[in-house]
């Protein structure tokens, strides 16, 4: 999982592997995506850290996320290896002059990608995870599957949205999950929801329930790169199969936001590598959805015919409307 933002999806350039160091340069991209309100005024994939400008620049200048976060702003609250990643929790000053003020970030892996977000006062992000959100209302009821769970920032959205949904997520490393509880309220939200939140510590690919998932969201992230499996054909069909009849996939597909740890492996060409494989699957049935209108943001696919877009954005939340109109077919993409 990756976001893109900092995000599908880094605050990186802040953070080396190794160490922490101040960070002037280098971007902060989050491996998941930037996304848009109405109007929409999308945060891109990347975030800088920086020193603070002379006063007489900053006098006359308003804040964006490319303007980076003045390093003294942020704090960093975790940061362990564990057996799967290097996992780093920051927190943003509510003061700091920027979109992310009052957020807290999970990064994983060596380059820093962001992998979840939350905010102390409120549930949408402006980041991919919001158009996760958009999901339910096009699906057939029944139980959704989140395979890269992280911080559990889409679970949350899904259940304060949909009071009827059943999240099921899936997580590899079990240190992200006593991250999640600890740092990012995943425990309060398992007590608050207990017949409608399941969290498993596994390989997200194996991911099954009983009459299949209605809806599977794919956000899965190794070494600061999509999981190689999702450029195998045979893991979309593993994949479609679990699915309800009328059930549809969602994922991050990540895009040139996302820095990976091997260079050969960058986020644009396995993000068209992994399109393209889910053509060979879904055919004509696969959209694409890029929130910050930047070819070189994150992109999100959906795969499914698609609906009647005035009926999708009426079952919606008034702030996830925006979004229904942004999806473009994989062919013209």
């Amino acid at each position: 999982m990756s976001i893109g933002l900092i995000t599908p999806h880094q605050i990186i350039g802040l953070i080396t592997p190794h160490q922490i160091r101040t960070f002037v340069s280098h971007p902060i991209q989050i491996s998941r995506h930037s996304l848009c309100r109405n109007p929409p005024k999308p945060l891109h994939l990347r975030l800088r850290l920086h020193t603070s400008p002379p006063k007489s620049q900053a006098a006359h200048q308003t804040r964006t996320q490319d303007d980076g976060i003045p390093v003294q702003d942020v704090k960093m609250i975790a940061k362990f290896r564990s057996r799967y990643n290097y996992i780093r929790v920051l927190e943003v000053s509510r003061k700091a002059d920027h979109p992310f003020a009052g957020s807290r970030l999970l990064l994983l892996d060596g380059p820093g990608n962001i992998h979840s977000i939350s905010f102390l006062f409120k549930s949408l992000t402006k980041t991919y995870f919001d158009v996760f959100a958009t999901l339910p209302p096009i699906v057939t009821p029944g139980p959704i599957g989140i395979l890269g769970f992280g911080a559990g920032t889409a679970a949350r959205l899904i259940l304060e949205f949909y009071p009827e949904a059943k999240v099921h997520g899936w997580e590899l490393d079990p240190s992200v999950i006593k991250v999640a509880r600890e740092f990012f309220g995943l425990e309060k939200l398992e007590k608050k929801y207990p017949d409608r939140l399941f969290v498993y510590i596994g390989d997200a690919l194996q991911a099954t329930v009983r009459d299949g998932f209605s809806a599977i969201f794919v956000d899965l992230f190794s070494q600061g790169s999509l999981l190689p499996e999702l450029e195998d054909p045979n893991t979309w069909e593993k994949l479609k199969k679990c699915l309800r009849k009328g059930g549809r996939i969602m994922v991050n597909v990540g895009g040139s936001c996302v820095e990976a740890e091997d260079s050969r492996r960058g986020g644009k060409v396995v993000m068209e590598q992994t399109l393209k494989v889910m053509q060979k699957v879904f055919g004509e049935k696969l959209f694409v959805l890029n929130p910050g209108n930047v070819k070189d943001d994150s992109s999100i696919a959906l795969t499914g015919e698609l609906p009647d877009l005035e009926a999708w954005k009426k079952a919606l939340p008034r702030p996830l409307k925006y979004y229904v109109h942004m999806w473009t077919p994989f062919s013209d993409y």
